[in-house]
């Protein structure tokens, strides 16, 4: 019987307990969630704001930013949430920042990508609607995260670059400047008027209206070939001419020198055949 009455008591002792944990803790993890809940919602409203505002003044910083900006109020938010449980966020940012070093020395690689990111941001050698050369491929730069460059090619190819192999590595912008030159190179046959020819490179360029005349254009012998005489056609064109005019040039040349009777030789070979007596 004293038995019996002892568990009852202990039993009642545990509910009571029980109780008083619930009433104690229910308004602050109900508190905690509300508080998350909203959290969450304003961070994603300001980010969303941000985005819009800077991607309007600079579209290269605002996707790096936000994203860094979001992660570091995420993390605040729930600190401030786990304080509100009753969690000693002393021992909860310790155990954080002993993740941290943890998780810093497991990805390296993706610590360096941060870094070339910053890095990127700082010194500018590219920014979003650049066209860029990099690890082997050509294309629009299309974002620049936090970890990450997103180009797109132009064959219609998303490519994704680590930020840390774009800030360490050799990488050539080709829409920087507002003009560049077309290097071109036509041969003629030895037989050919090389002046002539000359004066047909010249005419095609002055009837270009994407030929740029400052600077000047050069053509001249570029080489003495052994099937013909190289001429070097050098023009300056906007950069977003460059392609269309190295193309319509080529059409137009070959049309104008088969016309004007300009031979474009093929390779060929002499071959002396010695009879034995």
């Amino acid at each position: 019987m004293e038995d019996l009455l002892g568990e009852n008591i202990n039993v009642t002792e545990l509910l009571d307990q029980a109780l008083s944990l619930v009433i104690t803790y229910t308004p602050k993890l109900m508190l905690a969630i509300v508080t998350l809940v909203i959290g969450l919602w304003l961070i994603n409203r300001f980010i969303g704001v941000l985005d819009k505002k800077l991607g309007a003044k600079d579209p290269t910083l605002n996707k790096f930013l936000c994203g860094l900006i979001s992660a570091i109020f995420k993390v605040m938010l729930l600190i401030s949430v786990a304080s509100m449980i009753g969690i000693a966020t002393t021992s909860f940012i310790a155990v954080i920042g002993a993740a941290g070093l943890a998780i810093g020395l497991a990805l390296q690689g993706s610590l360096a990508n941060f870094a070339g990111g910053v890095l990127i941001l700082i010194f500018k050698p590219f920014k979003v609607g650049d066209t860029i050369e990099a690890q082997g491929f050509l294309g629009a730069v299309a974002e620049i995260q936090i970890l990450y460059t997103v180009v797109n090619t132009f064959d219609n190819r998303r490519i994704v670059i680590p930020n840390g192999s774009l800030s360490n590595a050799t990488l050539v912008n080709v829409s920087i400047y507002e003009k560049r030159r077309c290097d071109m190179t036509f041969g003629i046959h030895y037989n050919d008027d090389i002046d002539k020819a000359k004066a047909i490179l010249q005419r095609l360029f002055d009837e270009d209206e994407r030929s740029l005349k400052d600077p000047e254009p050069r053509i001249c012998v570029g080489s003495l070939g052994d099937n013909s005489v190289n001429l070097m056609f050098r023009a300056w064109v906007a950069t977003d001419d460059l392609w269309p005019y190295y193309w319509d040039m080529h059409e137009k040349v070959k049309k104008a020198f088969d016309a004007e009777g300009i031979t474009i030789p093929f390779p060929q070979r002499d071959v002396h055949v010695y009879k034995a007596e």
